[in-house]
């Protein structure tokens, strides 16, 4: 039972996005039913704004995003929170991933992402082999995507604030081994690092996470975390789910995030699980049952 529900933050990948990276119309359509209930409804992704809208429709409405993994953090469009990767980390960590043959990409807070020309070569040599089955594909195809025209590759660094780094391997087994090295990295050097699946990593500054970002919506709007409810599916929605008073997790998630999430969905993200537990929670609203919204 939800008391009081004044605001839902949902995960994309895994969660509201389907394995093509795309969103159904049911779900946009609930997601805008909720809102007119007086909710506030976020986007909270490891995504960056413009990976968001890779998948999400231009015209989309909602009250608010937290992006890069709680690194930016927008009311509407308009940023009102932001933190940056401190320089020094992010020249080690290409300097690693070049020696260790770690597929990279550097997402700065309000440019295009980009990694360095002369590391094209061997994550091209990677890219172009055929998806190995246990990578997921929406993973696989935004590398694809990546390698066929969404990064650019400068010579030098260039003069950009960066909100993280994503590090990508096709071998789980090197992937493990390449976050112990980053392990050791912090022995001398401060951030924080996120994992969506078992074959990604990504870096960013020291502190901060999903929730740091949910923290600055809510605080904006005057919500308490007690009357949040999220929705996720990967282990880098762990803060976020212990910050808000109701975490449901996505049928497809994995049993970390379902141990400590109060529910978990009927259906996966490629079944429309969001849109079917949303509809059921808002039915059972509307007859007065379970869930009390507030209005602003």
């Amino acid at each position: 039972m939800i008391d009081k529900l004044r605001a839902i933050c949902l995960d994309m990948d895994g969660t509201i996005l389907r394995h093509d990276n795309t969103i159904s119309d049911q779900t946009l359509r609930m997601i805008q039913a909720w809102r007119q209930q007086g909710v506030r409804v976020f986007i909270v992704t490891g995504r960056s704004l413009k990976e968001l809208y890779d998948a999400a429709p231009a015209d989309i409405e909602l009250d608010g995003f937290v992006t890069s993994n709680g690194m930016i953090s927008y009311i509407s469009k308009e940023k009102v929170a932001e933190y940056e990767l401190d320089r020094a980390i992010v020249e080690d960590v290409i300097e690693l991933a070049r020696e260790d043959q770690i597929y990279y990409e550097v997402h700065p807070n309000d440019h295009h992402r980009w990694t360095l020309q002369e590391d094209y070569a061997f994550m091209k040599q990677m890219i172009d082999r055929d998806k190995p089955e246990e990578v997921g594909i929406h993973e696989w195809l935004d590398r694809e995507a990546a390698m066929a025209g969404d990064i650019n590759w400068p010579e030098t660094y260039p003069p950009y604030k960066v909100a993280k780094l994503y590090c990508f391997t096709n071998e789980q087994e090197k992937m493990q081994a390449w976050i112990q090295r980053l392990q050791q990295l912090k022995q001398t050097a401060d951030f924080t690092t996120s994992s969506s699946s078992p074959h990604n990593v990504e870096v960013m500054a020291e502190g901060i996470n999903k929730a740091t970002g949910v923290q600055v919506l809510l605080e904006h709007y005057q919500i308490s975390p007690e009357h949040t409810l999220a929705m996720g599916d990967s282990n880098n929605d762990i803060p976020m789910m212990h910050y808000v008073g109701h975490p449901v997790a996505m049928k497809n998630a994995t049993e970390e995030i379902k141990r400590i999430s109060k529910e978990i969905t009927t259906a996966t993200n490629d079944e429309e699980g969001v849109y079917h537990y949303l509809q059921q929670l808002l039915h059972g609203t509307e007859k007065g049952q379970g869930v009390n919204t507030v209005r602003e």
